[in-house]
Formats: structure tokens, sequence, C-alpha cells
């Protein structure tokens, strides 16, 4: 596969082409992923005691449920989100996954992965906070923390 750029200072807005013969797994496989980062936000807007936050997505490990409200964890803080963690799932990138019926993980941030016969505890870059990720997710988040080591 050839990969070109064309610079052009009179262009508004970047165009990806695409031209291939026919319309292959792989063609497919990154069209999708062009159209998802096309989508998907950078930021999202957060609250914590009547103020507006606007946090990067890459710096939020987790969001989770607590007592019926959404809140994403940083590193050093947690802030209140108005959505539910199934909008959550549709509007984040897919670096970003459910690991539990109250939690989404941000995939990109996973520092550790414990396993013991009775659960599997996340552990991230620089914090305390830790997650557990439940029997039903852990082969599909082992699989995906797998495609995200590089070869």
């Amino acid at each position: 596969m050839k990969v070109k750029i064309d610079l052009d200072p009179d262009m508004t807005e970047p165009v990806v082409t695409i031209q291939a013969k026919e319309l292959s797994p792989e063609i497919e496989r990154i069209y999708r992923q062009l159209q998802e980062v096309s989508q998907r936000p950078d930021q999202l807007e957060c609250y914590k005691d009547d103020v507006s936050y606007y946090l990067d997505l890459n710096d939020i490990l987790f969001f989770e449920t607590e007592d019926r409200q959404v809140v994403a964890h940083t590193g050093r803080d947690s802030f209140s989100v108005n959505y539910k963690l199934y909008e959550l799932e549709n509007l984040l990138s897919s670096q970003f996954m459910r690991v539990s019926k109250s939690t989404i993980l941000n995939l990109k941030q996973v520092y550790s992965l414990t396993r013991s016969i009775t659960n599997c505890q996340i552990h991230f870059h620089d914090t305390y906070k830790t997650v557990y990720v439940s029997r039903h997710y852990y082969h599909s988040l082992s699989d995906r923390l797998n495609e995200r080591r590089p070869l």
C-alpha cells in the first residue's frame, strides 16, 4: 500500500481519499478508523462545584457511576458528567471500553492488570486509583490491550 500526502495552502479543511481496485477488509478498516477520528470529540464538558471544565479525553482514566451519577476520573480529581454510560460508549472513540456494568476505561491509560481468582484489577500511571474488571469483560479487555501492543 502506498501512502501519499499532498499539502495545499488553499485547502480549507483536510480531505482524505482512498483509491483502491476493490473494497477489501483492510480498506474498510482504514475507512472506519478515519470516520471515527473525524466524528469523535477531543474534549468533554465536565462539572465540579458549579464550574464547567473541558477535559481532554486523553487525561481521563475512566468513567464510573456513583450514586446514579456518571463521574469522570483523572489522575488527581473527579468530575460529574451529564451523560449516561451507554451514551458515552457511543460518543467516545475506541480508546475507551466498558469493563464492568458501571465502568468505562481509557485503554491508553492502563499501566498494569492484576488478575486473581476472584477479580481483575486495573492500575493507572502515576495515581492510586484502580478499577475492577468483571469476568464478563476480561477476555475482551485482554484482547484489546494486546492489539495496542507494538510488535
